[in-house]
């Protein structure tokens, strides 16, 4: 069963859209500023994510690959015959292809990404190493409503979540997303996801503040982003990036402060900066296992099993939606 993929299915044009500029507008205008972590991901920013993934600092995929490795088997039971997988934000083909090389039964993929050039070069990849799988490809912010390729009407549907990526809403929009994601999944629909946990703040501290710089590198692309595609004229030399663990709320927090009294022009409006002013691009809640199975209870998920790394840094889930 193939399906071609010389171009993704577009819901929206998710690159320098009206919606870019209103949301950016709207944070730096806001008290206090903040922009949304789904706009790092254009090809830098996708390309700067997969080397920190690499980083020696960041264990959260070195964590995750290790319980996919030795989990991925036991997930099966997630997807009866001739069934699609939904990935959500799906980046590397990494994480996927232990799956893929696991579950014989997965008939359809289809991964679901903002960044449309890896976007398809990883679903060319997968379709020439997976020759009896049909591979769909989805450009769409998957945060906001789209609607699943007709090839995969009649299946029973498998999502997939890895990377801790949840962790980067705020716990109601976790649970206010993992709600619309079992409607959409659809009647019997399960869920395979990742879920960063809570541990030691230096570990933590460490992951987000690599002594590479590429974090930092990650996070001002953003400023050079909106530069980019909204005609906005930022320095990047007056910002810095900073990372550090809140923990009152379980989360690390991600910050560009800029270091001097300044202004900038982003699309035709003048945004003023004090000095250690701050733009807060992203949270990452880290959950005990216990909380997060109790924030899918409250979006109508049923817990079927849970695995966690040999060191407990990380768990991966499988859920089932209840259908009620």
């Amino acid at each position: 069963m193939n399906a071609p993929i010389e171009a993704a299915i577009r819901y929206e044009d998710v690159s320098a859209t009206p919606s870019f500029a209103r949301d950016v507008i709207a944070g730096l205008t806001a008290h206090p500023k903040r922009l949304s972590p789904k706009y790092f991901y254009d090809e830098t920013g996708a390309q700067l994510f997969e080397a920190i993934t690499g980083l020696p600092e960041y264990y959260l995929t070195r964590c995750e690959l290790e319980i996919l490795g030795e989990r991925a088997r036991d997930m099966a039971p997630s997807f009866p015959a001739a069934s699609a997988l939904i990935e959500f934000g799906s980046g590397s083909s990494r994480k996927v292809r232990i799956l893929l090389a696991s579950v014989p039964t997965i008939a359809v993929y289809v991964p679901v990404d903002i960044s449309s050039e890896m976007l398809v070069q990883e679903a060319q990849e997968l379709r020439r190493d997976y020759p009896r799988l049909a591979v769909i490809p989805v450009e769409a912010d998957f945060t906001q409503p789209f609607a699943l390729p007709s090839a995969v009407a009649g299946l029973t549907h498998t999502g997939f979540f890895p990377g801790s990526t949840i962790g980067n809403f705020e716990p109601q929009e976790a649970c206010a997303f993992l709600r619309h994601a079992g409607r959409m999944l659809g009647r019997d629909a399960a869920l395979i996801i990742g879920v960063d946990l809570v541990k030691d703040a230096s570990t933590l501290h460490a992951a987000y503040n690599d002594a590479a710089g590429l974090t930092a590198k990650f996070n001002l692309n953003l400023l050079a982003r909106i530069n980019r595609e909204i005609g906005a004229d930022f320095d990047l030399e007056n910002f810095e990036h900073r990372a550090f663990y809140n923990s009152e709320r379980h989360r690390i927090e991600m910050h560009l402060f800029s270091k001097k009294r300044h202004n900038v022009s982003v699309a035709g409006r003048r945004i003023e900066f004090q000095s250690g002013e701050g733009i807060h691009t992203e949270n990452s809640y880290k959950y005990t296992v216990e909380y997060f199975i109790a924030l899918a209870r409250a979006a109508g998920w049923s817990p079927l099993a849970v695995w966690t790394d040999g060191e407990n840094n990380f768990s991966i889930h499988t859920l089932a939606f209840d259908n009620r």
